[in-house]
């Protein structure tokens, strides 16, 4: 689809229409949801670095250790509550520790 014509200021054709000039809007903080700001980032990595990781984290990682990725996804479903997570979770692991 091509992009929008500007209007021509009549009331008839293709690009009818009063001749406005667009307004420049701030991006809207909806923009933005879902991503990570720097701040947050770091405080989990800290946190993550301090407290390590939890006890069914580290059972999944040994079971991608010995290639048991079924059974890890298993282990990870069970706690986490839906199959999306839990192959996310998995992959997470996989990348970092195989």
């Amino acid at each position: 689809m091509a992009p929008k014509q500007p209007n021509t200021g009549l009331f008839v054709g293709l690009n009818k229409g009063y001749i406005v000039t667009k307004k420049e809007l701030q991006p809207r903080s909806a923009d933005r949801k879902g991503k990570t700001s720097k701040r947050v980032h770091f405080v989990r990595t800290v946190i993550r670095e301090v407290a390590g990781f939890a006890p069914y984290e580290k059972r999944i990682t040994e079971l991608l250790k010995v290639g048991k990725d079924k059974r890890a996804l298993k282990v990870a479903k069970r706690k986490l509550g839906t199959h999306k997570r839990a192959k996310k979770k998995r992959e997470i692991y996989r990348i970092s520790f195989v």
